[in-house]
């Protein structure tokens, strides 16, 4: 299960940014995955919760915003979200699509609280 060793890495970077900022703490951690991460959004805030319990960090919110795959004709320029693994373009029909993205695994932002 490799949402446990993720769900720490993000841990060690929260707490390093919190480390930055003293008088603050995080409230909020917001996390963007991608349809094609390969990770189980379930099974990673199970983990981040049972890594934050009876911690510093056990009252701190997980908020995971999920990224679908979006690819852009070559021909029409249309941008569109994959369903399906249906990759064609749904405008003109056309089989070469670029890959836009949907496989993001980032940390997106924190939010902090004067203590």
């Amino acid at each position: 299960m490799h949402e446990f060793a993720i769900a720490s890495s993000v841990l060690d970077a929260v707490r390093t940014e919190a480390q930055l900022r003293p008088g603050m703490r995080v409230s909020k951690i917001g996390v963007r995955i991608g349809d094609l991460a390969g990770l189980d959004p379930d099974a990673l805030s199970f983990c981040f919760e049972a890594l934050t319990k009876e911690t510093d960090l056990e009252s701190v919110a997980l908020e995971i915003e999920r990224k679908p795959r979006r690819q852009r004709c070559s021909r029409c320029a249309n941008e569109f979200v994959v369903v399906n693994y249906e990759t064609s373009c749904p405008e003109c029909g056309e089989i070469l699509t670029i890959f836009l993205g949907g496989d993001e695994l980032e940390l997106a932002y924190l939010e902090l609280e004067d203590v």
